[in-house]
């Protein structure tokens, strides 16, 4: 990673950037059939920033053909697994060597802050593809020995053409996430980027084939969900779909598979996460350091995000006095301002609805924050509620957390459960056997002790009840989802 610039080098930059805007299919960017566009604005000036192909059934029909050529043809998936890891370590040696510009898209199409693009969001991405990279030639298959006259070879085959469609709130990363395990597998794919941060997604698409990935293997279509994702949902010629995004729109992608061709569909969806700290938490400033961060990185436009802090009654006014000054220390503004951390939520329809519940905030108890520094941008807010409040049930995905104060661990635990959501969970306790038995307890997908936190590469990513199933992200699970099991049953007798 390079040196950070100023807040002025950084609008400069901003100023003269530039991406593809046209779809990417077989190869090749083109306009969209319908000769359509759709304007991508910054969410922190509203200033357009480029006029993007707004793609259709006729545009998806076209990429999915490119795809299911180009895997067909077999020179992808057929290829030896050391040239497919050479190709992906070339896509992540590129995406370093474009790092400030993919940052500054990222910045200034999603209202992020640059200090996040550039330290975090970046260099994860082409990381993500370099791990799964390096992972092609390390994965086995299986060899059953069902009797001395019989072997069984259980074998991964990709499983075709995936259906990628990426969320806005990390469009580099979660692209990362989707396409360097199918990638690895031997798939081809459609990425579907949302229409709110197209922009990176198609700038590291004009990298694929300096890569040297095969015409067709990734295919972008940008374009809305009705127009674009939902053809891509119902297409015959998709094997599966990796959906990233909300619930409902999740719902929206079992209906399309279920009335097409029952075609596999892994869904990652919201997340109405808990936050434990109990009596006995050591470091406070520390606990608390981790309750901001949870609770604000990335505005809370986060799955993740540690939304719910469920407090032991007797070091609740201890906690909340060191969670507040530490939100002091996250500077809300200028995304592209180096030493901002809460920059502008994504878009005026999402501003509207966070804004939405800071009315709601306000009409309970606000310890912290709880106005609107500019149009598009919320302060870090702290309210605290009764457990029958909407802000203790719906995910609000903004820069508001919700103290719940509780008497017990076990009363916490039932309150940290009482949610459709599974997704992640954090306890903070010095005893071990309190952490170890809220770890097991808590119906989540990621538990963190002492700490918040997603894992790493190396660990499994996704959730329980209406958080998804299907499939995970990250680590070497993540392969399974663009693969099929086939067992080859050979007679030696």
């Amino acid at each position: 990673m390079s040196e950070l610039l100023t807040a002025d080098e950084y609008r400069a930059l901003a100023a003269e950037i530039s991406a593809p805007q046209g779809a990417f299919i077989g190869g090749e960017f083109r306009p969209a059939r319908s000769g359509r566009t759709f304007t991508s604005s910054n969410p922190a000036t509203g200033a357009p920033l480029a006029e993007v192909a707004a793609c259709d059934t006729d545009d998806v029909d076209d990429a999915v053909a490119a795809a299911r050529a180009a895997f067909d043809d077999g020179v992808w998936p057929r290829s030896h697994p050391a040239e497919r890891k050479k190709v992906l370590l070339r896509l992540a040696d590129l995406i370093d060597a474009n790092s400030r510009s993919l940052a500054l898209l990222e910045s200034i199409d999603s209202g992020k802050p640059i200090l996040e693009c550039e330290t975090v969001d970046v260099p994860e991405t082409a990381e993500v593809i370099r791990w799964h990279a390096e992972s092609i030639d390390k994965i086995y298959d299986q060899v059953s020995p069902p009797s001395n006259d019989h072997i069984a070879m259980i074998v991964r085959e990709p499983i075709g053409v995936a259906g990628l469609v990426l969320p806005w709130n990390f469009p580099l990363m979660m692209l990362a996430w989707k396409i360097g395990p199918a990638l690895a597998a031997g798939c081809s794919v459609v990425v579907k980027p949302a229409e709110e941060t197209s922009l990176s997604t198609l700038a590291v698409a004009g990298l694929l084939n300096e890569a040297g990935i095969p015409p067709g293997v990734v295919n972008v279509v940008p374009g809305t969900g009705p127009e674009c994702g939902e053809p891509l949902g119902r297409h015959p010629g998709v094997d599966m779909i990796s959906f990233t995004g909300s619930t409902e729109t999740g719902r929206r992608f079992l209906h399309y598979s279920a009335d097409s061709n029952l075609k596999e569909v892994v869904l990652e969806m919201g997340g109405k996460n808990p936050c434990i700290v109990m009596d006995d938490a050591e470091d406070l400033e520390s606990v608390a350091e981790n309750v901001v961060e949870g609770a604000f990185w990335n505005m809370g436009e986060n799955c993740s995000a540690a939304s719910r802090l469920i407090v032991h009654r007797d070091i609740k006014d201890r906690l909340l006095e060191q969670v507040t000054a530490a939100a002091d220390r996250w500077p809300v503004g200028d995304p592209l301002d180096p030493a901002v951390r809460i920059g502008a939520l994504v878009s005026p329809d999402h501003f509207a609805k966070v804004n939405g519940y800071l009315e709601a905030a306000r009409a309970e108890n606000v310890v912290y924050g709880g106005a609107v520094v500019a149009e598009g941008i919320i302060e870090p807010t702290i309210v605290e509620i009764t457990r029958d409040s909407a802000l203790a049930t719906e995910e609000i995905f903004g820069p508001i957390v919700s103290v719940i104060v509780v008497d017990s661990l076990e009363e916490a635990i039932a309150v940290a459960n009482d949610t459709d959501y599974g997704l992640a969970a954090s306890v903070f306790t010095a005893n071990g056997k309190r952490a170890l038995r809220a770890a097991r307890e808590l119906r989540a997908g990621t538990v963190t002790v002492n700490c918040f936190g997603e894992g790493d590469l190396t660990t499994p990513f996704g959730g329980y009840k209406q958080s998804g199933f299907g499939g995970r992200d990250n680590s070497l699970h993540a392969h399974d989802q663009y693969t099929q099991l086939k067992t080859i049953w050979l007679d030696l007798s």
